[in-house]
């Protein structure tokens, strides 16, 4: 597996994870999915990482997966067995950044389409540069999706948004993103960069353990009851209640001033 086509940089207790297909604008072929998915199991198991910033390289996210290659029949062929096996594996990317109890931010720019948009609304946050086209785009190439983006657009949209989304396959603008709810915010191209860097990284100085609570808190009531949802929040909020930063939280809010928290 080549570790270019995967960047990763710690600074801070920020995790940036760079696509680095350039040239192909970040299409996903299997160096790139095997690399995601390390890069997304360090960045749910290293203690040293607080937060995750999921960027591509040269103004692009991700395409999603590489189509072109598709079509040119350059990839060695595989029973169908073997190819669900394959693509399993590397959606584990998707599974991983949604329930790691740490925050995500995606930094979406020129396109996120496919594969790319399914990773991208894995994550806790998006931010957009305000010209980056959004579309689900699988129908338009003759497959049903993967990734998650299925299940994800779902649960944000509704299940009626969500066929809209992937049996028409519209190109959305980063505006109309927005007013569905899938991308948090939209800032100008020239700043998307800077503005995806500066959220991210003021979780990655926040309460990373109560962070995790929060994201546990909000996938359990993706899937159980209420009464199991309210046996986690018990449980998660007076776990919370034991942490230093919780300590030093209220501390600083008598004292009137900024907290500092220390990732325990």
């Amino acid at each position: 597996m080549s570790t270019e086509t995967v960047l990763q940089n710690l600074d801070q207790g920020l995790l940036t994870i760079t696509m680095n297909r350039p040239e192909r604008r970040n299409a996903l072929n299997p160096d790139m999915t095997l690399g995601l998915v390390a890069a997304a199991k360090r960045a749910a198991e290293d203690p040293e990482v607080r937060a995750v910033l999921l960027k591509g390289a040269g103004g692009t996210f991700c395409v999603g997966g590489d189509v072109k290659s598709m079509a040119d029949g350059s990839r060695a062929p595989m029973s169908f067995e073997t190819r669900i096996v394959n693509l399993r594996r590397a959606m584990e990317v998707s599974r991983i950044l949604h329930e790691m109890a740490k925050p995500v931010v995606a930094q979406l720019d020129g396109a996120a389409a496919g594969a790319g948009l399914s990773i991208a609304l894995s994550c806790d946050f998006r931010v957009a540069s305000a010209s980056v086209k959004i579309t689900t785009a699988f129908a338009k190439v003759g497959l049903s999706g993967d990734y998650g983006g299925t299940y994800f657009l779902t649960q944000m949209l509704g299940s009626a948004k969500a066929r809209e989304l992937y049996l028409l396959s519209p190109v959305l603008t980063a505006q109309e993103a927005l007013g569905l709810g899938m991308v948090t915010r939209v800032v100008p191209d020239t700043e998307v960069e800077t503005s995806a860097r500066e959220l991210a990284m003021s979780l990655a100085q926040g309460p990373t353990i109560t962070y995790g609570y929060i994201k546990r808190n909000i996938n359990n009531a993706e899937r159980l009851s209420l009464e199991a949802c309210f046996d986690g929040e018990a449980l998660h909020h007076s776990r919370s209640n034991e942490t230093a930063d919780h300590k030093e939280a209220a501390k600083a809010f008598v004292e009137k001033r900024k907290p500092s928290f220390g990732n325990h």
